[in-house]
């Protein structure tokens, strides 16, 4: 194990030369992923709850498709199937865009994840509590107000436990990115075993890095939860 880690350290963590490999790139696969997905969840979720079929009918459907199907499946359709379409090779910024292994690993992960926050903050905001709609009505706010000073921010900090279990997922799943050619964890991990046989220790390895990372986020996320949920608690005197 020495040895093994002597050798390849650099590429396990950092690099494998001038691009990031290991755990740097799939710490950089998950962050990209996540904000993605947070920026389009917000509106989506919005949408998710609204009492307008038309809106919040195509949003079910989306969530209904990503949540249905396999992350592996869904990486292969925009890795292998969206850039196999005659239009989308004789487009250039298209053409380049789903050439690139890592593109396409971004957008299927950031989307997956999407879909399951957009549900994490709808379930959110249908449970916000009646009084806080009458005391926003009772001030006089406009709707976007409301929902930028009140709902939004409650119900995110409700959400925070289901959305941290979601980044934990996502740092998981982001170990199907190899089959993109994506240089993560588990394609050095995959790259270590095939040259030296020492499966017990590459993978070992590639496992106490990803078991790091999720206790690392797990107390992160404890940290916040304690911060922005504190007004839950029961109180005491």
């Amino acid at each position: 194990m020495t040895g093994i880690l002597e050798e390849y350290w650099q590429a396990y963590l950092w690099s494998d030369g001038p691009h990031l490999s290991g755990l740097a790139m799939t710490l950089w696969l998950l962050i990209l992923s996540v904000v993605i997905g947070f920026l389009l969840a917000v509106p989506l979720s919005v949408a998710r709850v609204s009492r307008n079929p038309l809106i919040r009918i195509p949003v079910w459907f989306y969530t209904y498709v990503f949540r249905g199907t396999p992350l592996y499946i869904q990486l292969l359709f925009f890795y292998t199937g969206v850039y196999s379409l005659h239009v989308i090779r004789t487009q250039d910024f298209l053409n380049a865009f789903f050439r690139d292994g890592f593109n396409c690993t971004v957008l299927a992960f950031g989307l997956n994840t999407c879909a399951y926050m957009t549900e994490i903050f709808a379930g959110s905001l249908r449970a916000t509590a009646h009084g806080e709609v009458e005391a926003a009505k009772a001030y006089g706010m406009t709707r976007f107000t409301f929902y930028r000073r009140i709902l939004l921010p409650s119900a995110l900090r409700r959400a925070l436990p289901f959305f941290s279990n979601e980044v934990i997922l996502m740092l998981h799943s982001t170990s199907v990115a190899f089959t993109a050619t994506v240089p993560d964890l588990l394609k050095i991990a995959r790259d270590v075993n095939s040259a030296t046989y020492a499966s017990f220790t590459a993978f070992g390895i590639a496992g106490v890095l990803y078991a790091g990372s999720a206790f690392f986020l797990i107390w992160l996320f404890r940290r916040g939860e304690l911060r922005w949920l504190a007004y839950l608690k029961p109180q005491t005197h």
